[in-house]
């Protein structure tokens, strides 16, 4: 009997050692096996450097174009708006979501028309009840209409500015719209001091309406307001950005903060969201805000069980479109360039609660600095493959192409040629 344990006891140690020469030739050959010419949809079972297993575990696709959260952006001049010949006198900027409605498409803006441009926030003093600060003080909440998305009718005035002092006395700026059992609503920033004053300092308030073409009924109230002291949104709750998801109203928003003078640009910018089951609140602050480190404005739609967010501009996560499955752990998806600024798409399933979003194709966005005017801004539209539903390989181009001209217009200061002046007198010394 002790024979027969003895070997059974060799047999399996026997067993076990062939099957460890046996892995540890499977392990030197994975080793040693080049990384294949032809890349592999699933990860490959071998070693990775760090950059092409981030490839396969980060992102959807290990190639752009079959990244369905990656894309380029095309723009178009729109048709239908005055600027007064770009004098800086009429703006129209942050525009909203398009919804379309009653057999066309529908559009909120920011819209200002004062008899001279703005001084600018660093002499906000100067402002007057006619004289604006920034591009957006003074303003009111416009809206238009369009039968394709390109050709807009200017319709007038949603929101105008209620009588001091409710939210919105001084500018009410940056819409967006919320559709919510069969009532439209409209959020958006309401200052009521000039800005520049202190900052860009404002909370959101809500306007309401049984149709798209109004009349809107100001709530008088503020829906979202500033955090408290030493938050990190004390200061600005901008860019409203409502959708509907788990039977909620998620308002995602923007807030500038870590002002530092010896900085520049001295502030950074985040986002975060509110949550509430009532459009006029009470509305809820997520305990992990800000969700999004980056990112100037606010753009996001349903996509697939979870949210996806257009990311440009500010923060070490820019020009980056990103995902969260459980619409709070935002997650980058893609890198890209040329991103819309203050992006409002047309987003079909931003309010059915949809549990599969199918994503976006165009919107409406804006230019700053139009004609090299810093106080003219204007609205233009965009188009992406951001969807499920299109598979547009023009739109996934990995790069443009920059003219020298383009480049030779990001030159040197003459504070950076002095610079490079004195470093190379230093090494002659």
């Amino acid at each position: 009997m002790k024979k027969a344990y003895i070997l059974l006891f060799g047999l399996v140690l026997f067993t076990g050692l062939i099957n460890a020469q046996k892995k540890d030739k499977s392990t030197k050959k994975a080793d040693t096996e080049a990384f294949p010419f032809f890349i592999t949809k699933t990860k490959p079972n071998r070693p990775l450097s760090a950059a092409v297993a981030r490839n396969y575990d980060a992102y959807e696709a290990v190639r752009p174009e079959q990244n369905e959260l990656y894309t380029q952006f095309k723009y178009t001049k729109l048709k239908g708006f005055d600027y007064n010949n770009g004098d800086g006198t009429i703006t129209r900027r942050d525009p909203s979501k398009v919804i379309f409605e009653n057999g066309k498409y529908y559009l909120w803006y920011t819209y200002r028309n004062t008899p001279v441009k703005p001084v600018g926030m660093a002499r906000a003093k100067e402002a007057t009840e006619t004289i604006p600060s920034s591009d957006w003080d003074l303003s009111e909440i416009w809206y238009a209409t369009s039968d394709d998305g390109f050709t807009w009718k200017e319709e007038g005035v949603a929101v105008p500015r209620p009588p001091k002092p409710q939210p919105g006395w001084r500018s009410v700026t940056t819409t967006d719209i919320l559709k919510w059992k069969g009532k439209y609503y409209l959020y958006y920033q309401a200052f009521m001091e000039a800005s520049g004053l202190r900052g860009d300092f404002c909370p959101v308030a809500v306007s309401y309406a049984d149709s798209p073409d109004g009349p809107w009924t100001a709530a008088n109230q503020v829906v979202i307001p500033n955090g408290p002291e030493g938050a990190w949104d004390q200061y600005s709750i901008h860019d409203p950005y409502p959708l509907v998801h788990d039977g909620k109203i998620y308002l995602y928003y923007k807030a500038d903060f870590d002002k530092r003078p010896e900085l520049n640009p001295s502030k950074i910018r985040m986002q975060g969201v509110a949550i509430a089951d009532n459009p006029l609140g009470p509305f809820i602050k997520h305990p992990l805000n800000p969700v999004l480190n980056s990112g100037h404005e606010t753009t996001l739609f349903p996509f697939r069980e979870g949210v996806a967010a257009i990311v440009q501009r500010d923060g070490m996560e820019h020009n980056t479109i990103q995902y969260a499955k459980d619409w709070i752990n935002f997650e980058i998806a893609s890198i890209t360039e040329l991103l819309p600024v203050a992006a409002g798409p047309f987003v079909p399933d931003a309010f059915t609660d949809t549990k599969n979003g199918q994503g976006i194709t165009w919107g409406i966005s804006h230019f700053i600095n139009a004609g090299g005017n810093w106080n003219h801004t204007e609205l233009a539209r965009f188009d992406c493959d951001l969807s499920l539903e299109v598979d547009d390989q023009g739109m996934k181009e990995h790069y443009y192409q920059y003219s020298p001209e383009f480049h030779y217009t990001h030159k040197l200061s003459a504070k950076q040629l002095e610079r490079i002046k004195q470093q190379t007198e230093k090494l002659k010394k």
